[in-house]
């Protein structure tokens, strides 16, 4: 089966059109129409019902579309791997919830470089859920994450326990309803789930940042305030730049590590992990 084949199709079932998808890969309508047609005569399932005003997925299209996304993630990790670096013995792959980055990937590619010498390390920061999808899907060797879900390909661990604490830009005690300059930095569905428990009555904020550094920027140069990892502010309190809440209550969030297990180079899987505990100590 043509991987070129199966992009088109992924390529049509995102823009609707045959024209569109043409546009996106660089080619012509008709070499996208032939594409699709040799992929529906392999599969013997028509895969679109052509509209005057685009396509649309059959059923059959609707079923093929999981593993088609599978087989072209599959396809660029096999490639990946192809053009290993002479000398280099395994890529190893890790994904990490953007508000750890900094906290994590330097300090794990430090160790990496002691520890496999001889493997290339690839790093990417998502959020939980898009890294929970990239573990199953075979694209990431582990994940450093919130909130794990089950994942028959992957064994799931507790990697450390943070703590989460209100801070100021200046002082202030805890309040109770909407606070003027408030930041919902949204650290996980259990800290939502948290929040809530001791917020009640507070249903929507008026401004939610995911990334914890933007965040940070908003409340120091407006005067907010919000959640952040007590571990990444102990500078700014000492410096007089931030103040703890008065009152506010603390969240534990626990930080999961889920490792596939079917990898070809477990061994190395297995530094690679311990590397990320080296780097969180």
């Amino acid at each position: 089966m043509n991987i070129e084949h199966i992009k088109a199709f992924l390529e049509v079932t995102t823009t609707g059109s045959f024209q569109h998808a043409a546009d996106q890969l660089n080619v012509t309508q008709s070499t996208i129409s032939a594409r699709i047609k040799s992929l529906e005569e392999r599969l013997n399932r028509q895969l679109f019902h052509r509209k005057r005003n685009g396509v649309a997925l059959t059923t059959g299209g609707h079923q093929f579309h999981a593993s088609a996304v599978n087989i072209v993630r599959a396809w660029e990790r096999g490639q990946q791997v192809a053009t290993l670096p002479e000398g280099s013995n395994a890529l190893i792959s890790l994904g990490v919830e953007d508000n750890h980055w900094a906290r994590i990937v330097p300090g794990w590619l430090r160790q990496m470089n002691v520890s496999l010498p001889d493997g290339v390390a690839s790093a990417i920061a998502e959020r939980s859920d898009v890294l929970m999808e990239k573990l199953r899907a075979g694209l990431l060797d582990i994940a450093v994450l919130y909130d794990p879900r089950h994942c028959a390909e992957a064994r799931i661990e507790p990697l450390t326990t943070e703590e989460l604490v209100m801070v100021s830009a200046r002082p202030r005690a805890v309040q109770t309803g909407v606070v003027p300059g408030y930041v919902f930095v949204d650290w996980g569905e259990t800290f939502r789930a948290q929040h809530s428990m001791h917020f009640p009555g507070v249903f929507s904020h008026k401004l939610t940042i995911r990334t914890a550094a933007v965040a940070m920027e908003h409340i120091l140069a407006n005067n907010g305030s919000g959640y952040f990892l007590a571990s990444s502010i102990d500078d700014d309190l000492k410096s007089g730049r931030l103040h703890l809440v008065e009152g506010a209550p603390r969240f534990q969030r626990t930080v999961f590590v889920a490792i596939r297990i079917d990898v070809i180079t477990p061994e190395y899987i297995e530094k690679a992990v311990d590397a990320l505990h080296a780097a969180i100590a």
